[in-house]
């Protein structure tokens, strides 16, 4: 009989507050990461901090913040009251202590938990804090969340406001390197909620004077909407709506008090359900409302009392209460949009006539698709999906309908030998298969009907769950993970072309990658450097003694399980699939995908020396 664990008062700890936020990052900022994604830890870090700068700026101190990323720092100074100078520490130190409790300094603020800067500090290997006001400073330093030192109050001139430096800790954000498209992402974001806001990023300034206008005008080609973007303004409500001539799918950039709800919630709900009341009423047609939604490119910010999230990371909003006497966030939304979009369409003749036959031409598509989609549904579940084509996580196995998961990830690969390699060295739990058989048909041009006839895309759908949009997607990270050979950058190419044609939001929302795997192995008896470029493998035979072996990697298959789970696992290398605002997806899958024109050929021949000298290695 084995002996009783023991259960005594020794075996009960009190962890104080940067031990705890240290042991379980993922409460406070979700996954860790190292950068590859734009909801990765590392920019959590820097929101936490921009978060309450812009909340200085709502209360009408301070236009202007000043941001500097450069390699593993990060510094963040703005223009607005200063952080009282006897709670300096404390605001970054102690839980459950902000100023945003007194709802009188901050009505509708982002962070109202008194965590947010705490975590930085925590999970900063070196953090401080500069208040500057009433002509004084102080200035405060921690390392790990721990003070190191504070300088006593001293005069100063400089202009009032705070200024936060921190390292995020290397221990923790495993191999992390920030991307600096994400963080103007962030700030694009911040001035478009924020009118009349300038943001300086590594000198490069950012302003709005349109809010959601410009956002929309950021995220579709003025040459593919359908209709000029309709603006809409109220005290506590902004929304931008327009429909896309090429896009499939919906697609929402939904913000509540300042913070990207990037998983919507009931705001966002309301608003997709108000949109569709409105446009009923207004044609006096029940339209379906798949066919008034799709296609549609839309924003709505709202501000709420003392909002409710379902996370820390605030990514989907939970309130049901606008606040104060105001009504119901559901009420208040479908009575703003009822009237000021019923509005706009009586006055804007040409835009209801192109809304009305966007919406016609969407039940005219969904009718014809209507059987072909029965018959691909039937004919995905008789291909045995999850047996032969996914091999799915655990997470999903344990219940078939869950949605996408912050560290779930899906790769697509093709060959048996590739995919049996990544199957058998993958993260069960989190991490899923899907093997291709072949190459992908190249799909620029087809309509939608071609994803359900393909047999590859109509499983590859079912596998995402994206067939109604990216609402439901199963899998947080999709990652291409293919040969680094001529083939398998066809394969990744035609693979791209497939959710640009079809789900390009896959790609806006930041979850499609390439998986970026070694092209040399390096090793000794001693040692094995694996190198993912030239100058790695020159450096690796440099710092190898001896004569090391030197193997060139052709293929995914070559690559044996024990060792592919170094390059999937803690070390995984993404390389995030990004889009050019400056070029349209039409005009650019023309280009690539299109017919083989003399300006592509040149194109080619341009490039072909590079491609020659990949090959040769």
């Amino acid at each position: 009989m084995s002996q009783e664990t023991k259960y005594t008062e020794d075996n009960i700890r009190s962890l104080d507050w940067k031990e705890h936020i240290r042991m379980r990052p993922g409460m406070y900022i979700g996954k860790l990461g190292d950068g590859s994604s734009q909801d990765d830890g590392i920019y959590i870090l820097i929101k936490e901090v921009i978060d309450n700068s812009i909340d200085e700026y709502v209360m009408g101190a301070g236009k202007t913040i000043e941001i500097t990323v450069k390699d593993e720092m990060v510094k963040i100074r703005d223009y607005g009251r200063g952080v009282p100078l006897g709670k300096v520490v404390d605001v970054v130190s102690k839980m459950n202590t902000g100023g945003k409790y007194d709802s009188r300094a901050f009505k509708k603020s982002v962070g109202l938990n008194g965590v947010g800067t705490k975590a930085v500090n925590a999970l900063s290997t070196n953090f401080t804090i500069q208040s500057f006001r009433d002509g004084q400073t102080t200035l405060a330093e921690f390392e790990k969340g721990e003070l190191i030192s504070q300088t006593p109050l001293e005069a100063s001139s400089a202009r009032r406001g705070t200024r936060v430096i921190f390292y995020p800790d290397p221990t923790i954000f495993i191999n992390f390197k920030f991307r600096s498209e994400y963080v103007v992402k962030m700030i694009k974001n911040y001035v478009y909620l924020n009118p009349g806001l300038t943001i300086v990023f590594n000198g490069e300034k950012f302003i709005s004077e349109n809010g959601l206008k410009d956002l929309l005008e950021e995220n579709i080609h003025v040459d593919t909407m359908a209709y000029p973007i309709i603006h809409l303004k109220g005290d506590d409500i902004e929304v931008a709506i327009t429909h896309s001539k090429t896009q499939y799918s919906e697609e929402y950039h939904s913000f509540v008090n300042g913070q990207h709800t990037t998983q919507g919630g009931t705001h966002q709900n309301a608003f997709r359900e108000a949109i569709v009341k409105t446009i009923r009423e207004f044609f006096g047609k029940n339209f379906d409302a798949s066919d008034v939604r799709k296609s549609i490119v839309s924003a709505i910010a709202i501000k709420v009392m003392e909002p409710v999230f379902e996370s820390q990371t605030k990514t989907k909003l939970g309130s049901t209460e606008m606040g104060g006497e105001l009504p119901t966030v559901r009420t208040y939304i479908n009575d703003f949009i009822k009237t000021n979009l019923d509005n706009y369409l009586h006055k804007n003749p040409t835009a209801a006539d192109a809304i009305q036959r966007k919406v016609m031409q969407a039940e005219k598509e969904r009718k014809e698709l209507s059987g072909i989609r029965k018959i691909a549904r039937d004919r995905a579940k008789k291909a045995s999906l999850h047996n032969k084509k996914l091999r799915d996580c655990r997470i999903h196995l344990a219940d078939s309908k869950k949605e996408g998961h912050l560290d779930t990830s899906l790769f697509i690969t093709e060959g048996d030998s590739a995919s049996g390699s990544i199957t058998k060295s993958r993260n069960v739990n989190t991490q899923a298969v899907f093997s291709l058989k072949g190459k992908p048909l190249n799909c620029y041009g087809l309509t939608k009907k071609i994803v359900y006839e393909n047999e590859e895309f109509n499983l590859l759908q079912a596998a995402l769950n994206i067939e109604d949009g990216i609402e439901n997607l199963r899998y947080n990270n999709v990652i291409i993970a293919t040969d680094a050979d001529v083939d398998g950058m066809h394969i990744r190419l035609l693979l791209i072309t497939f959710f640009l044609q079809f789900f390009p939001e896959v790609i806006k929302e930041g979850h499609l990658y390439i998986l970026d795997t070694p092209l040399f192995r390096v090793r000794n008896k001693k040692d094995t450097i694996y190198c993912y470029s030239e100058e790695e493998k020159q450096n690796a035979i440099e710092k190898l003694t001896g004569k090391p072996e030197i193997t060139r990697f052709k293929g995914l298959g070559e690559i044996s399980p024990d060792e592919f789970q170094h390059f999937i696992g803690d070390n995984i290398r993404l390389d995030p699939v990004m889009l050019d605002k400056e070029q349209s997806i039409e005009s650019m899958l023309e280009f690539y995908m299109g017919k083989n024109t003399p300006t592509r050929q040149d194109f080619i021949i341009d490039n072909l020396k590079y491609e020659l000298d990949v090959i040769e290695e």
